[in-house]
């Protein structure tokens, strides 16, 4: 648990933005070079698939999570101290204009700085300037990139505060998760998807899906960090998603799922969580069977009391995601006995209990 804990605070201190994750794939490759038995390849589109170089001849499981976090990159230097910046993902207007920024070079060298101005109508992204603290000329180049300011990830008590929880903490439970279940018999077909540019439309997971990166057959665990709300608390334990605000999941798998972690002792949970949308969702639209696992998630997207701001009786400012660390641990927990168990026969299915019910009652139809 230190050791998956360890991975965890080292992935959501890491820099990442849509189509500039390369210090995230540089930690995996890094990562995967000190395993035994896994290999990393990358598809046409940069997405990574860890596998395990074992055979199996069961269908596969991909535990899939995705690189990025909503972030700016830069667009331009001003001059001397201004840079035109584009944001790359969901945050609300109200965040911005004021907000403390740290901007990063190729060399992790950083800068810090203030949003002077918002320009919510270009396109593709919407764009900021911001002015910083010190003159950088000649530092800072198109594509570095910049995220809110804050403190390195810290543990209080049982909650986990970071820059980038979504979805870099899923990731460190994959991997997590992968790092168990390379060392149990009967689990060689369990690999891990990793996915780019999740924040602005799940590009890389629909490119991966359209152009078959994993076998049709496959059947995918998509991990999100989804916005908690008072029916899914922080620490309740990890989470079966059968939904998002677009669409619901893979009835069959999600439904397997259920009956797997009803046989366990240790909290879960089962909820739609429409705060926003899923990888499942692209996958499941073409053709995969698919479901998603996530972690109950505090000021998302950076965005603390999104309701007070909405109802502008709170100030908006921008804050370190929340997990909890023992909805962490639970969730690589869960995905050690779901790969373990999903091709298990079960002594009870809903299908079993329909066919029992309808043995029992039948005379009734008569």
């Amino acid at each position: 648990m230190k050791k998956h804990l360890k991975w965890l605070t080292e992935l959501t201190a890491i820099p990442t933005a849509a189509g500039q994750e390369w210090r995230v794939v540089a930690w995996i490759e890094k990562w995967t070079k000190a395993q035994t038995g896994i290999v990393l390849k990358k598809d046409k589109f940069g997405n990574l698939l860890l596998t395990q170089s074992r055979k199996s001849s069961k269908k596969p499981i991909y535990i899939t999570a995705h690189l990025d976090h909503p972030a700016f990159v830069v667009r331009k230097q001003i001059d001397e101290q201004h840079l035109e910046m584009e944001f790359r993902g969901g945050v609300n207007d109200a965040y911005f204009v004021g907000a403390k920024i740290e901007v990063f070079d190729n060399n992790d060298n950083s800068y810090f700085g203030t949003i002077e101005s918002l320009d919510t109508k270009a396109k593709p992204f919407k764009r900021v300037i911001a002015k910083l603290q010190k003159s950088v000329a000649g530092f800072l180049l198109e594509g570095d990139i910049a995220r809110w300011r804050f403190k390195p990830p810290v543990v209080k008590g049982d909650l986990f505060h970071a820059p980038a929880c979504d979805d870099l903490a899923g990731v460190a439970a994959a991997i997590s998760a992968l790092d168990k279940i390379k060392t149990r018999r009967g689990l060689g077909n369990v690999g891990v998807l990793l996915t780019r540019a999740e924040e602005i439309g799940f590009v890389g997971a629909i490119a991966a899906a359209k152009n078959k990166t994993v076998p049709k057959s496959s059947r995918l665990l998509c991990l999100e960090t989804s916005r908690s709300f008072p029916e899914s608390p922080i620490g309740g334990g990890p989470i079966l998603r059968v939904g998002d605000k677009t669409s619901v999941f893979g009835p069959e798998l999600t439904n397997a799922i259920a009956e797997i972690m009803n046989q366990q002792k240790y909290p879960w949970q089962r909820k739609l969580m429409p705060g926003g949308t899923c990888e499942s969702t692209a996958f499941c639209n073409y053709g995969y069977l698919s479901t998603c696992l996530c972690l109950a998630l505090g000021n998302y997207h950076n965005m603390h009391d999104i309701d007070g701001v909405l109802q502008k009786n709170k100030p908006a400012k921008v804050a370190p995601e929340i997990i909890s660390v023992n909805d962490y641990h639970g969730l690589v927990n869960m995905l050690t006995v779901v790969c373990s168990d999903l091709d298990k026969p079960r002594k009870a299915t809903l299908r079993r209990g329909l066919e029992t019910r309808l043995k029992a009652y039948r005379k009734i139809l008569s």
